[in-house]
């Protein structure tokens, strides 16, 4: 046989696995929708044309190219496509199938935490997912350091075109450090349809030279090679001038037209045009039509073999949505479902039953050979989980003088690496260009700024240059541009290391507290898809006086409090960033490890104010105390008349209202919270729900001494509200609940309420 027709036999063969791709994708959303009983009437949902648009793609992909050690995240939409070809590559039993967005079974996105087969990346955050192998990329990049191993695969992106709307894909598309990541390959699914409709205007000649701009390999495929072939006949330049130039909607109707209709329709008045369709037969014409790139295995073959892994590549392939379904081209189609009837005639057309839509191929059958070849060819070998380095809980020393919490982050990392070198080996620090006025400098100059290669500081001899910016392979600290989106991806791949390449990290991103908001979508969904690290938000509040309105947070506590698998912890002192930010080392880069969000403050406090006990027990005691989310900072004489339970950088004014209070005769005990999240947990404990530590609510809140109670913190006040019921108490409530002004701290407390006289005034009000 020759090598042009055994090329053509595995084509054919490929087609077959490409159509039982096609079928096995539909019929998952089919079934869910339309034979698995659903008794509460809520939709179930999937998306049959989404997934038919990138089959061609993903089958490829999958068995002709891809290896063991290249990662791809699949598009939200396609996961019926991802699951079809697992089944088929023996990594997804048949009774999954039918558990597509049942509770247990197959999720509604691609999840590696949650669904049952491999899943490289998961998406359904749009723009998250997408731009997760970007970050995953520098992330291997990095972990090299520890284990070469790592291997150096490709880290695919399969992106719907609609999903280039969102600006986290031209953030990090546009970030310096990706120009030189020739492992990352974005494949484009040009179907040109977003959810409601037919894109009127599409500017793929502008989208593919934003990508060119940005140092990018731009591939498009855009014609399949039945139409290449009529390109190079008489009236061959009229129909792909025809077809250039026709709008996306016009072009996606010709998809709805009845044979008679695309005969008329297409040609126009062109003669050489309507000459050249008079010679095709109606089933040629209308392959002819959705002849494009995307749905050809051959020329989407070409363009993966084209691929330069010397710099990121795009590549643009045209498809048809919902090809080859009944629904194709419609621009309704995006969660359409097939009809009974419709999904009867689409098993006939692909040769395969209804009434057992999960039947294998044939043992003995060239479709099935190549699905267990490609199979064994994928298989990877389970990845040995290094155990992270012990980090310890107290590294022994008690700061004095005047200290911001924020500065106190910069020198316990200094302390760790004298402390602990192992542990500090593995952090590796993030900030989106503001390490120095986040107080990282000396941690910077002491450990370096990782780069691929080596690169000259031409300041390293200038005397007045403060931060060093040595650029090297060994360095540990990375700064990105000003994309606070962009750093919390690659926190949120850097802190998966542990489970996707064996090696643990422990990473730590850096940021203004006021766009922790911003960022938090993304961290979020780092954390569901098990990125463990640490969201430090500083400067954070209304202390940050003199920038007023425009740089105050107010529901960054909170959004600590009720995001899932993270803890959050916003010290006073100096000491407890120390012991918070440990113990939250501590949980990251393992099976059961949790993310951590630290808040913290430029505001200078008297560290004497912490009252460090200095026998070694108590101290340890405090420090269990802080780490567990609160803990008693003054005892009131006798009784109290009042409790007041602070949080953060508001400790002073709560200490001088206690004094003031005493002097009036109203003792007051003064709670320092720590961890509103820890606290919360502990009280849903006590009462049988979760499985927080409810001694922390005896330690710091013991029954015998509860009073009417008054929270506060440089936050919105609802954050600390909850602990009215730990003993049922009559509390008031001060917190920040509007956009501030610039001013001395003074005056922005005065303005907010959070002044001693406020608090004074609050505990009156109740006693």
């Amino acid at each position: 046989m020759s090598t042009a027709a055994a090329a053509d036999r595995d084509t054919a063969v490929l087609a077959a696995v490409e159509r039982r791709v096609l079928w096995l994708a539909t019929a998952i959303v089919h079934h869910a929708n339309r034979v698995r009983p659903n008794p509460s009437g809520l939709k179930v949902g999937g998306h049959q044309a989404s997934s038919a648009s990138m089959t061609t793609i993903m089958t490829e992909l999958w068995f002709r190219h891809l290896r063991p050690q290249d990662r791809v995240s699949v598009k939200p939409h396609a996961s019926p496509v991802l699951h079809a070809i697992n089944h088929l590559l023996g990594e997804l039993p048949a009774e999954y199938l039918t558990t597509l967005r049942e509770f247990g079974g197959l999720q509604s996105y691609p999840s590696r935490a949650k669904d049952p087969d491999p899943v490289d990346y998961s998406t359904g955050s749009v723009g998250i997912g997408a731009t997760a192998p970007i970050w995953g990329a520098l992330a291997r990049r990095y972990v090299g350091r520890f284990d070469d191993a790592a291997g150096s695969g490709r880290q695919y992106s399969l992106v719907g075109d609609a999903e280039l709307d969102e600006g986290a894909c031209w953030e990090a598309v546009l970030d310096p450090m990706v120009g030189e990541l020739g492992e990352v390959v974005w494949v484009v699914d040009l179907n040109r349809q977003s959810l409601d409709r037919v894109v009127p205007i599409l500017g793929a000649t502008r989208l593919q030279g934003m990508f060119a701009a940005a140092g990018w390999q731009v591939l498009t495929v855009k014609y399949g090679h039945l139409l290449q072939e009529l390109f190079v006949r008489p009236g061959g330049d009229a129909l792909r001038a025809r077809i250039d130039e026709m709008s996306n909607p016009e072009y996606q109707r010709l998809l709805r037209c009845t044979d008679a209709q695309l005969r008329e329709r297409l040609p126009g008045d062109d003669p050489d045009l309507l000459a050249l369709v008079g010679t095709l037969d109606d089933a040629a014409l209308r392959a002819a039509v959705r002849n494009l790139g995307g749905h050809d295995l051959d020329a989407l073959g070409e363009a993966f073999t084209a691929i330069d892994d010397t710099r990121p590549t795009v590549i643009f392939a045209y498809t048809v949505k919902g090809h080859g379904l009944a629904t194709e081209g419609h621009p309704q189609n995006h969660s359409s479902l097939l009809t009974a009837a419709q999904f009867g005639e689409l098993a006939e057309r692909l040769g395969t039953d209804s009434d057992d839509p999960w039947a294998p191929f044939a043992d003995e059958s060239a479709e099935a050979s190549l699905c267990g070849d490609v199979a064994a060819r994928l298989r990877r070998d389970p990845v040995p989980v290094a155990a992270p380095p012990a980090v310890p809980a107290d590294l022994g020393r008690t700061p004095s003088g005047t200290a911001t919490t924020q500065a106190a982050l910069g020198r316990a990392l200094l302390d760790l690496t004298r402390s602990a070198p192992e542990a500090a080996a593995r952090v590796v620090t993030l900030a989106p260009d503001v390490s120095s006025s986040t107080n990282l400098g000396g941690w910077v100059n002491k450990v370096g700024v990782w780069a691929a290669r080596e690169r000259v500081d031409w300041f390293a001899d200038d005397p007045e240059t403060i931060l060093h910016w040595r650029e090297r392979p060994t360095g540990q600290h990375l700064e990105l541009g000003i994309a606070e989106i962009n750093l919390v991806g690659l926190l949120g791949e850097l802190g998966a290391t542990w489970s996707r390449w064996g090696q643990p990290l422990l990473p730590i991103g850096v940021l203004y507290d006021p766009f922790v908001e911003r960022a938090l979508e993304p961290w979020s969904f780092g954390i569901y898809a098990g990125g463990q690290s640490i969201l430090v938000g500083t400067p954070s509040g209304v202390t940050l006086a003199p920038e007023g309105g425009a740089h105050q947070s107010i529901s960054t506590p909170s959004v600590g409090l009720e995001q899932p698998g993270c803890t959050t912890y916003e010290p006073a002192f100096a000491i407890e960033v120390e012991w918070t930010l440990l113990a939250s080392l501590a949980r990251l880069g393992r099976p059961d490890g949790t993310s951590a969000y630290l808040r913290l403050s430029t505001r200078p406090v008297d560290q004497a104010l912490a009252a460090v006990p200095d026998d070694p027990a108590a101290r340890e005691r405090r420090r269990r105390q802080v780490v567990a989310g609160a803990y008693l900072l003054r005892r009131a004489d006798g009784q109290p008349a009042v409790t007041i339970a602070v949080m953060g950088a508001s400790v002073p004014e709560a200490l001088a209202a206690a004094d003031r209070l005493a002097a009036l005769g109203h003792g007051a005990d003064v709670v320092c919270v720590t961890s509103p999240g820890l606290l919360f947990d502990a009280v849903q404990a006590r009462g049988g729900r979760g499985d927080g530590e409810s001694w922390i609510l005896d330690a710091a809140f013991p029954a015998r001494r509860a009073a009417p109670l008054v929270t506060l913190l440089d936050g919105h006040p609802h954050t600390l509200a909850f602990l009215a019921g730990v003993h049922a108490m009559r509390a008031a409530h001060l917190g920040v609940t509007r956009f501030g002004q610039s001013g001395d701290l003074e005056s922005v407390h005065r303005h907010h309420g959070l002044d001693a006289d406020s608090v004074v005034a609050a505990a009156l009000d109740l006693v």
